[in-house]
């Protein structure tokens, strides 16, 4: 028996893009539907469900950012992921449809093929999960970190790292690839007991970088916006 394609809706009002994207993703073997503006997209998640949304930022009437936003209110499809695309020097934009829960972004122009393996990688990821939900020692080659120890252990030896370093590096390891705005890190980092400011998110992954020693390459800083775990190696 064939296995249900997933399907992928891409909200863009460019048609050159949408077809070429179309065109890809058909090649990559998922099913596609195209919308080219934000009312018709968010009518269409609510009834086809799709498997992932590519969404563009500029689009006529209801843009990307709101059309984001409605989505992740409605609990019907708060859990579809979403990868924005928008054009450089949208910073504010990324950071802020980030902070809504869109997945992953992507400037234009950008690759075909880099496009189809952030879809993989997002799809592999599932769905954000509260902190706390997922309680499985995670390991990404020489490296561990167990929630229920509260370790870290790097190359057979465990270091020591404090709370706030450890509930942050849980929680990008948790979505490997995924970007964290320092907003979205505040609510991680912070705890009943512990005040911790935007600028501090910075001092935190520094110390996180010089304990995981030569694995430090595996806390990417995506300028301007935040962090995100590396996703290799991930078992």
């Amino acid at each position: 028996m064939k296995m249900k394609k997933i399907k992928i809706l891409i909200v863009e009002d460019e048609p050159d893009i949408s077809e070429a994207i179309e065109y890809k993703l058909g090649k990559e073997g998922y099913a596609t539907a195209i919308s080219p503006d934000g009312e018709e997209a968010l009518e269409l998640v609510k009834t086809d469900s799709p498997g992932l949304v590519i969404l563009d930022l500029m689009l006529p009437g209801l843009d990307g950012l709101e059309v984001c936003r409605k989505m992740k209110e409605n609990k019907v499809t708060r859990d579809i992921p979403i990868i924005m695309v928008t054009a450089k020097g949208e910073e504010s934009d990324i950071i802020l449809g980030l902070g809504l829960g869109a997945d992953d972004y992507m400037t234009k122009p950008f690759s075909l093929k880099e496009l189809a393996i952030r879809i993989k990688a997002v799809l592999r990821r599932g769905p954000l999960k509260e902190v706390g939900d997922n309680v499985v020692k995670i390991t990404c080659g020489d490296v561990e970190v167990d929630p229920e120890k509260y370790e870290v252990i790097i190359n057979g030896k465990t270091e020591p790292f404090t709370a706030t370093e450890f509930r942050l590096l849980y929680h990008l390891a948790s979505y490997p690839g995924r970007v964290f705005t320092r907003d979205q890190l505040l609510n991680v980092a912070g705890d009943d007991k512990t005040f911790v400011l935007d600028r501090n998110i910075d001092v935190h992954i520094r110390g996180i970088r010089k304990k995981l020693k030569d694995r430090s390459d595996l806390i990417e800083t995506i300028r301007g916006v935040g962090y995100r775990f590396a996703d290799k190696e991930m078992s």
